[in-house]
């Protein structure tokens, strides 16, 4: 109210100043084209040139105006086709996370059509053609994606090539276009997750274990996650390595300690090494496991390969006894040993002490063939109808 009031005595004091000149003034304007004179007042002559000014400066805006009305009516219906068209994008997206794809590929193919960057509504309308199966469909907005690569869109396209084809099962494709991202520079989480993926599906084993590692060092796998994921990895190298020797040894050695010393992993180890004859290496391997985690799995599979250094496990065994004097399968894997040194009345009794503190079928099988071997048929016999009956 106040501001109103102060521009009121301002104006009331400009009309007063100006009323004032005017009428103190006296000149005149004497106008001269012959044969014609015309005298008109100063005061009316400014008042006409203001008026004259004004009136040409309406019309010349009016002019341009005039003028500039194709253009302006063109850039109006643009705007008006612009905001149509993010409307549609946005309803596409807005669809397409509501799961009503069919919709959502209509509107995004509006969008497509009116948009001022298409590759935008290319992306919902390729992913909502993928989902729906749609054979036709699904490669032209796949072609129509791919015209956004020089306007900073590739990687989004190959990001999404890559995912669609992971869930076709074309493993190959899906590597071939996170190499190519990775080439530009995107080997981001989300790129080397969808290329675990592909190398799980392709059976890089090695490759796979690489990559656990990585995404948990990122913290994109928890250790619970990626723990098992790489296991299984090794687990798998070591299978299809076997019965290379120097292949499983370079192997074993890139793996780290605690891999190296995880049960599951030291048994499928010391296996391939007994299955390619190498007894020396596989009891390495299980005494290295052995000093960490005590298994029982370990501990049987400590006897099983009969050549190597046999009387250097049954001392090694002795010494693990002294620490675990009631263990049933270290008592088994004991006689096991013996046996096989033909030390038949340590295996007996090895044997024997395993039966009194836990009955096992593998422990009756022993004795019965140790007495095969010692020519004791009704002990024989007797402890193949106790494992029969285990």
């Amino acid at each position: 109210m106040t501001r109103i009031l102060l521009w009121f005595l301002l104006l009331a004091l400009l009309a007063t100043g100006l009323a004032l000149v005017v009428s103190a003034n006296e000149g005149y304007v004497l106008l001269v084209l012959p044969p014609w004179r015309a005298e008109i007042s100063l005061n009316l002559f400014v008042l006409l040139a203001v008026v004259g000014f004004l009136l040409l400066y309406v019309l010349a805006r009016l002019i341009v105006h005039t003028l500039a009305l194709p253009r302006a009516v063109a850039e109006f219906r643009r705007r008006q086709r612009e905001r149509q068209a993010n409307a549609a994008l946005f309803d596409a997206w807005r669809l397409l996370q509501e799961g009503r794809y069919g919709h959502a590929l209509k509107s995004a193919e509006k969008a497509w059509a009116e948009h001022s960057r298409p590759p935008l509504a290319a992306f919902v309308a390729w992913r909502a053609a993928h989902i729906l199966r749609d054979a036709e469909g699904e490669p032209l907005w796949a072609g129509r994606a791919r015209e956004g690569d020089a306007g900073g869109f590739q990687a989004a396209r190959l990001m999404m090539e890559a995912e669609f084809a992971l869930d076709e099962h074309r493993f190959d494709e899906a590597r071939v276009a996170l190499q190519q991202l990775a080439d530009k520079g995107g080997r981001h989480i989300a790129a080397l997750r969808l290329l675990l993926r592909a190398e799980r599906g392709l059976g890089h084993w090695r490759e796979v274990a690489h990559l656990a590692r990585r995404l948990e060092k990122h913290k994109a796998l928890t250790a619970e996650q990626a723990t098992p994921l790489r296991n299984r990895a090794l687990l798998e190298l070591l299978r299809s390595l076997s019965p290379d020797v120097d292949a499983l040894q370079r192997a074993w050695r890139e793996m780290d300690a605690g891999e190296r010393s995880d049960p599951q992993l030291a048994l499928e180890m010391a296996q391939a090494l007994m299955a390619a004859n190498d007894c020396r290496g596989a009891q390495r391997v299980l005494e290295e496991a052995l000093a960490e985690h005590w298994e029982p799995a370990l501990v049987l599979a400590y006897a099983r390969c009969p050549g190597g250094d046999v009387l250097g496990r049954v001392a090694q065994a002795e010494k693990w006894l002294k620490e675990q004097p009631e263990d049933a399968v270290l008592l088994l894997t004991l006689g096991r040993l013996c046996r096989q040194q033909r030390l038949w009345g340590k295996a007996q009794s090895y044997l024997e002490a395993s039966l009194a503190i836990a009955s096992s079928r593998e422990a009756h099988l022993e004795l019965a063939q140790l007495f095969d071997q010692l020519e004791k048929s009704a002990l024989a016999i007797r402890h193949y109808r106790a494992a029969a009956e285990a």
